[in-house]
């Protein structure tokens, strides 16, 4: 994927919170399109390896959902997480990293992340396919921005970060503004 791209339209099948639903799993299935994640936005997506890991745990996460204030200011309406993950274990993560600005998407089957592109092999690390580290500006689900890790690959023995960390996504929105206000 690249700049100027569009997004591919795929179903992702998400729980969501149902308070009509009694019990200990107030959760109904909700399919959600890309246009409905997408269309009419100006949004920072970011996906990465895995839930629960410890880079996108420590770092990226909670990089953007702190600096949620920091993007607004720049026109981002939305900030999205995705992962090849289902969604039980995204809400699951989302809850214990308490989450209120970054919204998950899961990706459980990998569609979206296979017609991206970015579709790996972990299993060197007992992950199964997953997505490869990557970040984008997306306007109405178009890509303004690409920010991909370097050396995509299956099975690469490291998990490169910083080319898609919030700090650098930050600082090309504040470069871009600034060009358009000049």
């Amino acid at each position: 994927m690249k700049t100027g791209y569009t997004l591919p339209s795929v179903t992702f099948h998400t729980r969501v919170r149902d308070d009509s639903i009694e019990g200990p799993n107030p959760f109904r299935w909700e399919d959600k399109t890309t246009a409905d994640y997408f269309a009419g936005k100006r949004v920072v997506l970011f996906s990465l390896p895995g839930a629960f890991t410890p880079t996108c745990s420590t770092y990226q996460l909670p990089g953007f959902e702190n600096g949620f204030a920091d993007f607004a200011a720049q026109g981002i309406d939305e900030i999205y997480c995705m992962s090849v993950n289902d969604s039980f274990v995204m809400n699951k993560w989302a809850e214990g990293q308490n989450l209120s600005n970054v919204k998950v998407i899961p990706d459980g089957s990998g569609e979206f992340t296979r017609r991206m592109g970015m579709l790996v092999r972990k299993d060197n690390v007992g992950f199964g396919l997953r997505s490869w580290r990557y970040a984008a500006v997306v306007k109405d689900g178009q890509i303004e921005a690409w920010f991909e890790e370097p050396g995509l690959s299956d099975n690469h023995g490291e998990d490169p970060y910083g080319v898609s960390s919030p700090e650098t996504v930050l600082n090309w929105l504040l470069e871009a503004n600034a060009e358009v206000a000049a």
